[in-house]
């Protein structure tokens, strides 16, 4: 049977307010002697507080409630385990939401997690946020809220932002200086995050370089390993194709699938290229060339933004920008610019 902090008090003959405080670490006036008598029989007993009437109390419930985009996404599996990484050693349960990038979705949770009384909400969106739920709305200024939006909600503060742009650039100017001029690329379908910088950097490198290009070369799907392989299969019907930049590491999975259904080999016949920098991209055959982004930093800083949030509700969140690294592997061939 559970044992309660009354309990607790009578086996060490002190108050229920002495053994509260010495639990919550405001014991410092007491007696070393009595905070080791309360704090073993605690430890004998294997007492938990009751966080729901801790919350009464203290008007915290030690719960933040995160929607993610899709909770099966390499990157987002990422991100959950660096928000993880700060909040558990604070005491904190998450509430994880999957939107699946739907907008409606995610309005629902963002209203159920308000009513379950969470301390905060970590909010990865793909979406402008509109209505009540709008930047500097009535529920937005009620609950500490972080966006993990790559931006997108146009704001001067709070933003955990990847040099996406300059990344992409890096690893498509090593492509044209290997002496690939025929570039495709694989791009996210309409309804996921937009990997604007990425289609940027692409389109700059084409016209800096003055690369052949066709709108064909530029295919989309949904940002996921099946999403890949059928957008690859549509670029390579570019014959003149000799090099692939998958939006991210996922589509370069399927990409693999759909070169080597083509009867064509990875750096031999096209060389291919990723963005994500994820642990299965190292064990792909051949090992991928992509570009890092530390997906599990981006979701612990954002975890630290919300608990200051939390904790002290008139600062004003910062901004943080997050370099990228081209990891160069063995997916990437030198052909012949003649």
């Amino acid at each position: 049977m559970k044992i309660t902090i009354k309990e607790i008090a009578e086996m060490a003959g002190v108050s229920v307010t002495t053994v509260s405080q010495i639990l919550n670490n405001k014991g410092s006036r007491f007696s070393e002697q009595t905070r080791r008598k309360v704090l073993a029989i605690v430890e004998e007993h294997q007492y938990k507080p009751d966080f729901f009437a801790a919350n009464l109390i203290n008007r915290h419930s030690k719960t933040i409630g995160m929607i993610v985009p899709d909770v099966t996404d390499f990157f987002f599996s990422k991100v959950i385990e660096g928000v993880e990484s700060y909040l558990n050693p604070l005491g904190y349960m998450i509430i994880l939401c999957n939107s699946r990038h739907d907008i409606e979705q995610e309005k629902r949770y963002l209203n159920e997690l308000s009513h379950r009384s969470v301390d905060g909400i970590l909010l990865a969106t793909p979406n402008h946020l509109e209505g009540e739920h709008k930047l500097g709305s009535d529920f937005y200024r009620k609950h500490p809220i972080v966006l993990i939006d790559r931006g997108l909600n146009d704001r001067d503060w709070g933003q955990l932002l990847v040099e996406e742009y300059a990344g992409a650039q890096e690893v498509l100017r090593m492509l044209v200086d290997k002496g690939h001029r025929h570039i495709g690329m694989l791009k996210e379908s309409q309804g996921y995050y937009q990997l604007t910088e990425r289609v940027k950097a692409y389109r700059q490198v084409v016209f800096e370089y003055k690369l052949p290009f066709e709108e064909s070369y530029i295919c989309s799907g949904q940002l996921t390993i099946s999403g890949g392989y059928h957008a690859a299969r549509e670029v390579l019907k570019n014959k003149k194709i000799t090099a692939i930049f998958c939006g991210n590491d996922e589509m370069a999975l399927g990409c693999y699938q759909a070169i080597y259904e083509a009867g064509l080999k990875i750096p031999e016949d096209i060389s291919v290229v990723g963005f994500d920098g994820l642990e299965v991209s190292e064990y792909m055959v051949p090992p991928l060339t992509t570009v890092f982004q530390p997906s599990s930093e981006i979701g612990f800083s954002a975890a630290k933004f919300l608990v200051d949030a939390i904790n002290f509700p008139s600062q004003r969140i910062p901004n943080k920008i997050f370099r990228t690294k081209l990891i160069i592997r063995e997916s990437v061939k030198k052909v012949d610019q003649g």
